[in-house]
């Protein structure tokens, strides 16, 4: 690649999922998505909509997904929020309020909903799916041993420098992943061992990610932590807003870049296009605050990278092997 690569990743889901826990889920941001489509292609990106289960039938998506991808300005690919995708499975006494990870599932029904989601967006939307995100960034060796016999290609669910198992799901599971010390670049992954290059074909695009502390500081933090009885992640910036951060999302960019990487990825949530529709982004002026941090992050990107979808990243990484 001549350029490093700017990866822009949405998880299309519902509404305001952080506080909507009563399993009536309603899919009205899908209204929302083509002011930032169209600014994407102003720059020449090309998001990547990680798509689950509400948002593969909403009508109103169908047809936005269905344009993007006759024009080729965009990708769809997969994202699966267990607790709400297909077949049912009751994990817990209200899977809705403990929103359980895939990974805590027996595997045949990790199986079943991955196949469900899979032949659901490749019917729909009549192109193969090559991409994929875990809800709730949930992922394992048998999670992506069932990519791999679906064709999958490329992941983008690790998150360096993040320890998700302080944050529960089902009451007898243990947390999510602990992606503390996984790779920070891109890597073929070892089925036996997500956190380790291997020679499989699915792709790892890990999140870009910084800390916001020293090593140093982080210890003593976590050590104050603990004699507080609290656990938690160490403090990262994430290249994502989150209301104002415009200098801190270019300040992760051109630290990743620095450090010698091939790409730079970006994450929303296609609720928070949405007055109300996410904890962050609640009226519409904070809309046009947000629109108007993406515009000065696409400039200070535009002449430093170059779009792709996350199968188009996977394909130029391909050709260099």
């Amino acid at each position: 690649m001549n350029k490093p690569a700017f990866i822009i990743t949405i998880d299309t889901e519902g509404d305001n999922l952080w506080r909507n826990r009563s399993g009536n889920v309603t899919t009205e941001n899908a209204r929302f998505l083509g002011r930032f489509q169209q600014l994407c292609e102003k720059y020449a990106f090309k998001p990547t909509w990680l798509t689950n289960y509400e948002m593969a039938i909403d009508p109103v998506f169908i047809a936005f997904a269905k344009e993007v991808i006759a024009r080729g300005t965009g990708e769809i690919g997969m994202h699966l929020h267990a607790w709400n995708s297909p077949p049912d499975f009751r994990l817990t006494d209200n899977d809705w309020q403990f929103q359980p990870y895939l990974v805590e599932y027996p595997r045949d029904e990790m199986h079943r909903k991955v196949a469900f989601m899979t032949r659901l967006l490749e019917e729909t939307f009549q192109t193969k799916m090559l991409s994929h995100r875990a809800g709730r960034w949930a992922f394992n060796e048998a999670y992506a041993q069932i990519l791999i016999e679906f064709g999958y290609r490329v992941d983008c669910s690790v998150t360096p420098r993040v320890n998700w198992q302080f944050s529960p799901g089902a009451p007898q599971g243990k947390g999510g992943t602990d992606y503390t010390h996984f790779p920070q670049h891109a890597y073929y992954l070892d089925p036996a061992d997500i956190s380790r290059p291997g020679r499989s074909s699915l792709l790892e695009v890990p999140m870009s990610t910084l800390y916001k502390h020293s090593a140093m500081m982080n210890g003593i933090r976590q050590g104050y932590d603990r004699l507080r009885g609290k656990r938690r992640s160490p403090s990262v910036y994430w290249l994502r807003p989150t209301g104002g951060n415009v200098q801190q999302m270019i300040h992760v960019a051109e630290k990743t870049l620095a450090g010698g990487a091939d790409y730079v990825e970006f994450m929303l949530h296609s609720s928070e296009f949405m007055p109300d529709g996410s904890p962050t982004f609640k009226t519409e002026a904070d809309i046009d605050r947000l629109y108007e941090d993406l515009e000065h992050l696409f400039i200070w990107l535009q002449t430093r990278t170059v779009g792709m979808t996350l199968a188009d990243y996977a394909l130029a990484k391909s050709a260099l092997t």
